[in-house]
């Protein structure tokens, strides 16, 4: 098989490389990566020697450049994406530009060149917020509700992909996943930021009251259900992907538990302003991939909390670099 990974140079695209490669030894991968701030060749330090990887250079929005690639490719694995929400919040246009028309170009090109799967991964933050006691979950049928213009930007794709199957019979799968944390994760997003911070002596900052509630899902669980939905998954369907078994976390409960890892306590809690539009709570009902697919988290989250604290600890060059 020849596979397109756009985004391969973040955070989940990264991981997910590693884990096809090592899957599916066989597979030629060609990575497609704009290398804005968040992508990072280094991630991949270990695979680029192997003669069946290609990295690109360029941006999924150059459809010049994606028609090239698009030849012989049997497989495209969608991570590419503008993903921050504050950034989302200062200046939208990126968003729209790559999550919309990046995806569009992609959808275009891989109409064209008759591609065997067209996979797009997508974020539970377009389903909206729920109440702090409600013990509803999100799922494949929850309605579109998004808050932010990231999530509205994921949420416009989603049904540009959808629209593909629909219009023209693309084979397309969608998956929306929970909030993701582990190696390679850039140090914006609350875990590695209360880890990166405490490792430099720093405050931690926390928005707000800290009670809003996440569902954390360790990024090779993560890119495990993505391997089983393109080896097993249905034309056409979506899937949901959560971490947690029992609960889901407060942001404020993270905190402390990496602040216990470090041996500290909540002075070195920094509460400042809420995020315009934060969504309460994300909690998320994974049982059709279970069911269909057999798919479910392998990784405990404090267990993998602990090991993504360590990882930093030990890699302190990679995330040094990425701060400054």
């Amino acid at each position: 098989m020849n596979l397109l990974v756009t985004g391969g140079c973040g955070f989940i695209g990264s991981n997910f490389i590693y884990l096809w490669c090592k899957n599916h030894p066989e597979d030629r991968i060609v990575n497609l990566d704009k290398l804005t701030y968040c992508g990072n060749l280094e991630n991949l330090k270990s695979v680029e020697d192997n003669p069946n990887y290609k990295f690109v250079k360029g941006d999924i929005c150059d459809r010049n450049l994606v028609s090239k690639l698009m030849v012989g490719i049997d497989i495209v694995v969608h991570f590419a994406a503008e993903s921050h929400v504050d950034r989302s919040i200062e200046d939208s246009t990126p968003f729209v530009t790559t999550n919309v028309l990046g995806t569009q170009v992609l959808l275009d090109t891989a109409l064209k060149n008759k591609v065997k799967r067209f996979h797009h991964i997508s974020t539970d933050e377009v389903f909206g917020s729920l109440y702090l006691d409600s013990t509803d979950k999100f799922n494949e049928k929850t309605s579109y509700d998004p808050s932010s213009p990231y999530s509205a930007s994921k949420a416009a794709s989603d049904f540009m992909v959808r629209s593909y199957f629909r219009t023209h019979g693309l084979p397309v799968t969608i998956s929306n996943c929970s909030n993701n944390f582990g190696p390679y994760q850039y140090p914006e997003k609350l875990i590695p930021l209360v880890i990166t911070n405490l490792l430099e002596g720093k405050k931690v900052p926390v928005y707000g009251d800290g009670k809003n509630v996440r569902d954390w899902l360790y990024v090779m669980d993560h890119c495990r259900a993505i391997d089983l939905i393109l080896s097993k998954g249905k034309i056409g369907e979506t899937y949901c992907i959560g971490g947690q078994k029992e609960k889901e976390y407060s942001n404020i409960e993270v905190v402390r538990l990496i602040l216990k890892l470090f041996g500290k306590d909540d002075t070195s809690i920094e509460f400042v302003m809420d995020r315009k539009g934060h969504d309460r709570k994300y909690a998320v009902n994974w049982s059709k991939i279970n069911t269909d697919l057999g798919w479910a988290p392998k990784h405990l989250f404090e267990e993998h909390l602990e090991k993504t604290v360590n990882w930093y600890r030990k890699n302190e060059n990679w995330w040094k670099r990425l701060k400054r």
